[in-house]
This record gives C-alpha cells, sequence and structure tokens, in this order.
C-alpha cells in the first residue's frame, strides 16, 4: 500500500507515501480506502485526517497509468473521492507543498480543508491537452467562485495557498496555519474541533451562480479561443464549468465533465502533450550512464568567446547563480559582449520580468579575460567561437595546455566532427559537445553531443547542469549536424525544390506555417543568416558533390541578401521590425532560374508543401535512430519540439507520423521518388521505417 495508517488518540491520520509527488496510482487509491475503513471500524476514532508524506501533499493522477487499465482499476479517483465524501467521520485535508490536479479534487472531497502556506495549487489537466476529470470544474467554482475558478482551470497554473486563503468569501480552506510545519498539529487540532459537528459540509452541496452567466461564459470563450489555436482543451474547460453553473443536479455536472473528459482523452492534440511529457522526462536517460553515477563538481564555468552565442550561455550559468569567466581576444570584443548582456537583463528590468538587485548579483557573478590562464580554476569550458576546424584546433590545444586535471571540455559547435575536436588534446574522455540553440540564453534546447571517447561521469555531470541552467537536453552521437541540423537540411532541401517547381517563398511559408510551425523555412533561413546555410553547401560540393540542392539559395547570397541581420533576404525587413514583406527581385530571380531549368511552374498544394517538408524530417529522422545517433524516437521529438518550432500540439516528428500512420507516409515517398525534380533516393524509406511498416508497428 502506498498510504500509511497511524492513529494519534482519537484522529486518525492516512499519509500518502508514493514518491515523489504522492501520485495517485492504484496502490495509493487501494491504501485511501482501506485506511478509511479501518478508520470507521474504529470506535475511538473520531476524525480522519488525509496529508502527503515528502515534499507533496498530491501532485495528482499517476499519469504513467493513463490510458492503461489501472487508471479505471477499482477504486478509481472518483470511487476514492466517492468513499471520502460518503464518510460517517469527518475527513479534513491537511494540504502541503503541492496540491495539483487529482491531489486536489481529493482535497475538494474531504469535509475540511487545512493549508498550510506556501503550497502551489493547481488543475493543470489542460496542460496535457485535457480537463480535471475527477469533478475539479464543479467542485473549485464553488469554493473560489467561477471565474476565479475557471481561470485556474484554463491556465493550469499553480496560485499560492496563502493569496487563496486571503480572496474574501474563498471556501477551499477552512484554515491556514502559520507555518509548514505547523501543519499536522494544527490539522489534528482543527479535527478534533470539529469532530461532533453534523452535518458534514460538502463542497457539492454549496451553490454555484454567476450573476450575468450567458454573457459570461460567451466572453470567456471568445478570450480562450484566441489564446488556445489549436488545442481543443480549453475551451472545453470553459464548457465543464458551465455545466456546474447550468445544471441544478450535481451529479448531471459531473456527468457532463466525465463526457468532455472522455473526448479530450483520445485526441491527437492530448496524445502528442502526454507522449512529449514522457519524452522531456525520458531525454535525461541514457541507457548506459546508470542514475547513480557520479558527478564531477561544477563551480565556476569559463566561455570562450563574448559573441552572441557566448553572451547567451554564459547569462544561462550567470542566472543559475554559477560565476563565469569570459574570454576575448580583444578587450573591445569584451566590452561589446558584455555590452550586449546588459542590455539583454535591463530590458528584463524594463519589463518588471527581473528584479534590479538580481541583475547586479548575476552581473557580479561575471568577470572577463584577456588570456587563457585565467580560466585554469574553470571546471567546465565551453567554446563558442567561429565554425571553423582550424580555429577550434586552435582553442583546444590551448586549454588542453591550461586547463585542471578532471575539466570538462565543451564545444558549442552545431555541425563540426566532436571526435576530431578531442582529438587536439591528450584528454578525449573530458571533451564533449554541448551545442546550445540561438538565442542561447532563451531557447530551452541543448544538444549533447556524445564523442566515442567521452566519459560517463562527463555526460552525467552536463545532463544534471543542463537540468540546473533550465535546458532540456538531448544526447545526440557524432554526424554531420547531429540530430537536429542533420535534418533540417532535408527539410531546406526540400523547401528549395518547391520554389524549383513553382511555389513562392511565401506560399511555402505560410502552408507549414498554417500547419502549426513558428516559422516557414525562409523565414527561418532570415532569422539564422542565409550566409550560414552558404557556407554549409560549400562544404558539401567538396564532401558529398553528388548531393542535390536547388540554386535558388546561392543565387540569393550572390545578390547578397543574407537575411535580416543585413535587412534583406527572402524578404524585406524593416528596421526595428520582425515582418516579411515579400520582395519582388527574389521572386523574379526564382522565376527566371526556373526557366533556366526549363521547368514549366505547377501549381503546388498547400498538403504537398506540408507533407514534402515533414516527411523529409521523418526519413532522415528514422536513418538517425537506425545508426544509433539518437537513443530513441522521442529524443528526436524533444529537439524538434524545443529547438525548431515544431507544432506543440502535433507532438515532434515522429509522432505525427505515427498518428497519420507509417503506412501512409511511406507510400507517400514513393510518391515524391516519382518527381523528376526531387531527389528519388533521398525518398526510399529508411530501414528502419519499412521494417517498421512491415511488422505494423510504430516509432
Amino acid at each position: 500500500m502506498s498510504a500509511d495508517y497511524q492513529v494519534h488518540g482519537d484522529v486518525a491520520v492516512i499519509t500518502l507515501n508514493n514518491p515523489p509527488v504522492n501520485g495517485l496510482g492504484m496502490a495509493t487509491r487501494r491504501g485511501i480506502v482501506a485506511g478509511l475503513e479501518k478508520a470507521q471500524a474504529d470506535d475511538k476514532v473520531r476524525a480522519i485526517v488525509i496529508t502527503g508524506a515528502g515534499g507533496a501533499f498530491s501532485g495528482g493522477a499517476d499519469i504513467t497509468e493513463f490510458g492503461t487499465d489501472k487508471a479505471l482499476a477499482e477504486p478509481n479517483l472518483h470511487s476514492v473521492i466517492s468513499a471520502v465524501e460518503q464518510s460517517p467521520k469527518p475527513v479534513v485535508a491537511a494540504i502541503h507543498s503541492v496540491c495539483m490536479g487529482g491531489g486536489l479534487e481529493l482535497a475538494l472531497a474531504c469535509h475540511y480543508r487545512v493549508a498550510a502556506p506556501g503550497c502551489n495549487v493547481a488543475l493543470p489537466e489542460v496542460k496535457l491537452g485535457l480537463l480535471p476529470g475527477a469533478g475539479g470544474t464543479q467542485r473549485l467554482p464553488r469554493v473560489l467562485g467561477v471565474e476565479a475558478a475557471l481561470n485556474m482551470i484554463v491556465s493550469g497554473e499553480p496560485v499560492k495557498s496563502e493569496f487563496i486563503a486571503s480572496v474574501p468569501g474563498q471556501k477551499l480552506f477552512d484554515k491556514l496555519v502559520d507555518s509548514p510545519e505547523g501543519l499536522a498539529e494544527g490539522a489534528l487540532s482543527f479535527a478534533r474541533g470539529v469532530a461532533d459537528v453534523r452535518p458534514l459540509p460538502l463542497v457539492r452541496d454549496l451553490p454555484c451562480k454567476h450573476p450575468n452567466a450567458e454573457a459570461y461564459f460567451q466572453f470567456a470563450r471568445n478570450m480562450v479561443r484566441g489564446m488556445a489555436k489549436s488545442f481543443p482543451a480549453p475551451l472545453k474547460c470553459v464548457d465543464a464549468v458551465e455545466a456546474a453553473v447550468k445544471n441544478r443536479k450535481f451529479d448531471d455536472g459531473l456527468k457532463a465533465e466525465r463526457e468532455l473528459f472522455l473526448q479530450l482523452m483520445w485526441t491527437p492534440e492530448s496524445r502528442a502533450l502526454r507522449h512529449l511529457f514522457f519524452a522531456e522526462r525520458a531525454a535525461s536517460k541514457i541507457p548506459d550512464v546508470p542514475a547513480d553515477t557520479r558527478k564531477r563538481e561544477i563551480k565556476k564555468v569559463a566561455v570562450i568567446g563574448a559573441g552572441t552565442m557566448g553572451g547567451g550561455i554564459a547569462m544561462n550559468f550567470l542566472n543559475a547563480g554559477i560565476p563565469v569567466v569570459m574570454l576575448e581576444m580583444k578587450q573591445e570584443a569584451l566590452d561589446r559582449g558584455v555590452g550586449v548582456m546588459r542590455k539583454n537583463y535591463e530590458a528584463q528590468v524594463a519589463k518588471k520580468k527581473l528584479k534590479q538587485d538580481k541583475y547586479e548579483q548575476r552581473m557580479g557573478l561575471l568577470s572577463t579575460t584577456l588570456s587563457y590562464d585565467d580560466l585554469k580554476d574553470a571546471d567546465l569550458v565551453i567554446e563558442a567561437v567561429f565554425e571553423d576546424m582550424g580555429v577550434k584546433e586552435q582553442v583546444f590545444t590551448k586549454l588542453d595546455e591550461v586547463m585542471k586535471p578532471g575539466a570538462i571540455l565543451a564545444s558549442n559547435t552545431s555541425t563540426l566532427d566532436v571526435n576530431k575536436i578531442a582529438s587536439f588534446t591528450k584528454r578525449p574522455q573530458d571533451v564533449v559537445g554541448l551545442h546550445f540553440f540561438s538565442p542561447a540564453n532563451v531557447m530551452k534546447l541543448l544538444e549533447v553531443v556524445r564523442g566515442d571517447a567521452t566519459a560517463k561521469d562527463v555526460l552525467a555531470t552536463v545532463m544534471a547542469v543542463a537540468k540546473k541552467i533550465k535546458k532540456v537536453a538531448v544526447v545526440s552521437g557524432v554526424c554531420d549536424g547531429f540530430i537536429g541540423n542533420r535534418m533540417i537540411e532535408q527539410y531546406g532541401r526540400q523547401a528549395g525544390f518547391l520554389l524549383d517547381e513553382g511555389c513562392t517563398p511565401q506560399q511555402v511559408d505560410k502552408a507549414i506555417e498554417k500547419f502549426g510551425f513558428a516559422m516557414g523555412p525562409f523565414r527561418m533561413g532570415d532569422l539564422a543568416g542565409n550566409d550560414i546555410g552558404w557556407a554549409i553547401r560549400k562544404r558539401r560540393a567538396v564532401e558529398k558533390p553528388g548531393m542535390k540542392y536547388s540554386k535558388t539559395a546561392d543565387l540569393l547570397c550572390e545578390m547578397g541578401r543574407f537575411g535580416q541581420k543585413v535587412g534583406k533576404g527572402w524578404y524585406d525587413y524593416v528596421p526595428g521590425k520582425r515582418d516579411a514583406i515579400p520582395n519582388a527581385e527574389v521572386e523574379k530571380m526564382v522565376a527566371d532560374h526556373r526557366q533556366s531549368l526549363g521547368v514549366t511552374p505547377r501549381k503546388i498544394s498547400d498538403e504537398e508543401i506540408v507533407q514534402r517538408l515533414v516527411y523529409a524530417l521523418v526519413n532522415e529522422a528514422a536513418h538517425i535512430l537506425e545508426e544509433g545517433i539518437a537513443n530513441k524516437a522521442s529524443d528526436i521529438d524533444v529537439v524538434y519540439i524545443f529547438g525548431y518550432g515544431f507544432p506543440v500540439h502535433r507532438g515532434g516528428p515522429l509522432n505525427y507520423a505515427n498518428e497519420v500512420g507509417l503506412f501512409n507516409v511511406q507510400q507517400a515517398m514513393k510518391r515524391f521518388a516519382q518527381n523528376p525534380r526531387d531527389d528519388a533516393e533521398f525518398w526510399q524509406p529508411a530501414p528502419l521505417l519499412q521494417r517498421l511498416v512491415t511488422e505494423g508497428k510504430q516509432f
């Protein structure tokens, strides 16, 4: 049983004990019911307290049981809530630390609630594409009022217990104790004080009214529709709370909530969000690196290069309270870099996202230098210099000389061979790739590139550091472009072929943005800098002369149109604005190039644009999995959601391919292979994809 039972005089205490957050899994649910039965049978017990062990009251349903028989196995959460409500002896919830989802729904079924300050209270189901399914949408409006409850349910964001307790007229908490330490004693004495009160108060018996319900729910729907975009759950939350107001019988409202919950449970959007929830947590697990691997201490970090990337990387560590020493070759480069960092922080202060003293504290942790000797006591050094193997060689040879034994040497390379970089040192076991995404102080993804010699404790350490600086880290093996950029190259090639065949840049961008991408390939190229892709293609021409590209991107660069940084790329840009304005010269260049190839432009549907771009990602991802560059399919989805703006509601390229059906993906690839203007060899489905289709399996 994942619940402990103890009697303190005349009060029974049932303590949920299912670390880390006392999730309401099957064993915990059974433990609660068994405890209730024991307490009812004991004549000495006059009242019952339910609380949680460790750092939570309860974080809610056990998500690992979602969609399995265990979630519905009796006693399910509804049955537990019913048993609590029907207890002939008063049940008091003693709430602390975390009270979320099913945990809050359980507390709302109790006759009384005593809370400690500092507790995070939430119904976060909407973040998994669901709504509270155990009475949360029916009970919370009765204790907090319709509007406050709906705001909590639609946002899914936590609210502090002391804030709730201060709201006039709230009935969620009967008592707020002075401190977390005083909760146990406070709950026991409260329970004794109400032991003989009858009838027992029930949240379900409270009224649920709004003075202007019709107009309010109409307004709420309009607001939520604007925010929810592709997600059905927020609007269904409005429907469920409206059912609480409209149904005269509480049980009819519960029934409406249940139906809405089940509708959402099987939507592709909820499946995608639940997939990502697990994928993000699974990304930190590396098959051959045990969880208890000893980590190296990281007390000080060095960053080489004070450019956009170096400055952004440094800010991550300063934000986490880790001192940083930053190296440049020239004083003016250092001054410029530090100036940009200050500007970034000052913008946050101006927007009230950062307090002035915090800003000063962070900048106080930064020191700068022009000498490698000043890096020698750093535990981790990250190089963010020009993407050229010769430059990397100079840097790593120097680091090998000056860094102390056991220091981790990391490269922020986005495409270069980490094994080659490690070979410039006498300590390849200490070398790892840490590929931050730009802007590095904003983007959540971190690709951790594992070299052939990278030590396990180095991997364990950098994964822990990533968590500390609030990054989502995914491990990649060594190959050109690692996971993300290797796939995006195929996506970009398809975008180019589409121009050759009859599309305009904005037609391609609009189609993929309608699918849900944050921005299309051409706007993305302008943002990243078209000269970067140009440099990669020049390198490819030497290394892989047979690789086919549309020439339009090179012609664009020859026109000096490198993107936003120069105010013109595939589109024109006005200073200070990000709006992409179509350019007639670019469209003429594309049309002239098409003519030079002897191509008659054809009308291309949005569906074909999306399929070619997305399935190009899928096929390359299947090769990456086959080669063991990525540990698992879900890692690739995490890379694309957090690093490349893939639509969250589709759960990443491989989750999306599973939803469409791998057989259908394979059939489309065979069709694209017939297109003479495309790359037939690329569209041969990867062996792994073939195998999965044959076996009727998924990624």
